[in-house]
């Protein structure tokens, strides 16, 4: 695994700004960069996200796909911190009342991949889903 990882940019869209805003800087903790009247950007551990308004529409279905007998949220995205990180991180979740798609929990327990993630929507329902393995070297073995 190359331990120089280039940051990604994605961009989302939001139907409340300032409520959006609110969580991914006080509640997820990412720090505020530039913005505008119809967007602000964050630094999402270490990665490029910016927030863009856009106005709500009709309730979208939620597509999932079966994993280990929960409902994956189809599409979502997240970041892999490591294990002590992800612990506090999902601790600290629960103490905000953070309503989890998917509870933490562990996969693969004792086998090549383990790890732990979770799930949950941003105010605007945009699913989000962070992880961490025991053994960072095996994000990616089979």
């Amino acid at each position: 695994m190359n331990s120089s990882i280039a940051p990604f940019h994605l961009a989302i869209p939001v139907y409340n700004l300032p409520e959006c805003r609110a969580f991914y800087r006080d509640v997820l903790g990412c720090e505020e960069g530039r913005s505008s009247d119809s967007w602000v950007d964050f630094n999402f551990f270490g990665h490029q996200l910016v927030i863009h308004y856009k106005p709500k529409e009709e309730e979208p279905n939620l597509h999932t796909n079966p994993v280990d007998g929960k409902s994956v949220p189809v599409p979502h995205f997240g970041v892999v911190l490591p294990w002590d990180i992800f612990h506090a991180f999902a601790e600290n979740l629960g103490n905000k009342n953070i309503d989890f798609i998917i509870e933490p929990y562990i996969r693969f327990e004792g086998l090549i991949g383990e790890q732990t993630t979770m799930f949950f929507k941003d105010p605007s329902g945009n699913a989000l889903e962070f992880k961490s393995f025991k053994d960072m070297g095996q994000l990616f073995a089979k």
